[in-house]
């Protein structure tokens, strides 16, 4: 091979890989800038999601001692026999609320992100 036609092929390799490395990078910052503005939006959400739930909490337990009060007057139980029923409910809700969040919360996080490396490692290798 000639000198000429092997500086030209190099030279085309170089480019080829610094346009590779430059669409890499641009991914990398889009990607930074999603998951600066997707952490924002989770700490936002989780702390909202904290207070909620607290406050929730408090209001089941308040909703439950109603509950347990009602049971011992209208229904006749004792307080052992309804603190277990209200017991048994409670870890049945628990046990199905896990269930539905754990299939919820499967999935990609950042489709946009995914795409586009997808879209751009298939570019590079020269793949449709």
């Amino acid at each position: 091979m000639e000198a000429p036609d092997r500086s030209k092929n190099l030279g085309a390799a170089a480019r080829v890989t610094a346009l590779a490395s430059s669409v890499m990078d641009l991914h990398v910052r889009i990607a930074l800038q999603e998951m600066d503005r997707e952490k924002r939006r989770l700490i936002s959400g989780g702390i909202f999601l904290g207070m909620g739930g607290i406050l929730l909490l408090f209001a089941l337990l308040a909703s439950e001692i109603v509950l347990i009060h009602w049971m011992q007057e209208k229904l006749g139980w004792d307080f052992d026999i309804s603190l277990i029923v209200i017991a048994l409910c409670d870890i049945a809700l628990a046990g199905l609320s896990l269930r539905i969040g754990g299939k919820l919360s499967k999935g990609p996080y950042l489709p946009e992100t995914l795409e586009g490396i997808s879209k751009t490692t298939k570019a590079v290798l020269g793949k449709s």
